[in-house]
């Protein structure tokens, strides 16, 4: 991004024309370029987006290191595709990296939701903190902001989240979870405690009926020690 801001001050290209120029032939090269050119008038433009875009990038790596590329890829494509499609033609091009920040943050969000594992919650919720007031980006509030970027992007960023739900870090199962995937039935500890319970109450269901009857049985400890035995003895 910043090679080619700091190229576009070199060069009398102009750049802005590799943006997205939606439904003609000419803006297809803006879904492979759009995001690398920035507005060479208003550097705010590049330093808000290059944030953004080295924490969320880093956070994806970090966190989803096995599908990382695949979301970054798959998302820079479907968002330009869909803003070369459903973005208004008004001869304007669309550029910058805006698009796919909204698509890492959809991604980051969603993902985390839908995995239910502790730190990738985590990450939803600090994702909502920082950039939680950038919804409104993808509603048409200011002139010359490439909402249907935004909006493009974050929709990606969500479908991405759901398709890949299954892939890349997942929640720890559990003991029971890994036995019954195993095919091997978990101890039914109530069946256990019920039993134990049950033959208590029957024993003492039989104590009671032998003294009702006058019958009581003594059991006498007949000691294997012969030095136990002759104790005895002499105790008697």
């Amino acid at each position: 991004m910043w090679l080619i801001y700091w190229a576009e001050h070199l060069f009398r290209f102009e750049f802005h024309k590799l943006g997205v120029l939606p439904r003609s032939i000419e803006g297809l090269k803006g879904i492979l370029f759009m995001p690398l050119i920035h507005s060479k008038e208003e550097i705010q433009h590049i330093v808000n987006n290059s944030i953004p875009t080295f924490f969320l990038l880093a956070a994806l790596i970090y966190f989803y290191r096995e599908i990382a590329l695949k979301v970054f890829l798959y998302g820079w494509l479907f968002t330009g595709l869909l803003l070369w499609i459903y973005a208004q033609n008004k001869g304007s091009y669309h550029i910058g990296m805006s698009g796919l920040i909204y698509m890492l943050v959809g991604f980051l969000f969603v993902s985390g939701v839908l995995r239910k594992f502790l730190p990738l919650q985590a990450i939803s919720l600090f994702i909502v903190f920082l950039y939680g007031s950038m919804i409104w980006g993808v509603f048409p509030m200011k002139e010359r902001v490439s909402w249907e970027g935004h909006l493009m992007g974050l929709s990606v960023g969500v479908v991405l989240a759901f398709l890949f739900r299954e892939n890349g870090p997942q929640r720890p199962k559990f003991q029971y979870e890994i036995e019954k995937e195993m095919g091997i039935e978990p101890i039914d500890f109530e069946a256990i405690w019920v039993e134990k319970v049950r033959l208590a109450e029957l024993a003492e269901e039989e104590d009671r009926l032998r003294q009702e009857q006058g019958h009581n049985i003594v059991y006498h400890y007949i000691p294997t020690n012969p030095e136990d035995k002759l104790k005895d003895e002499n105790d008697l």
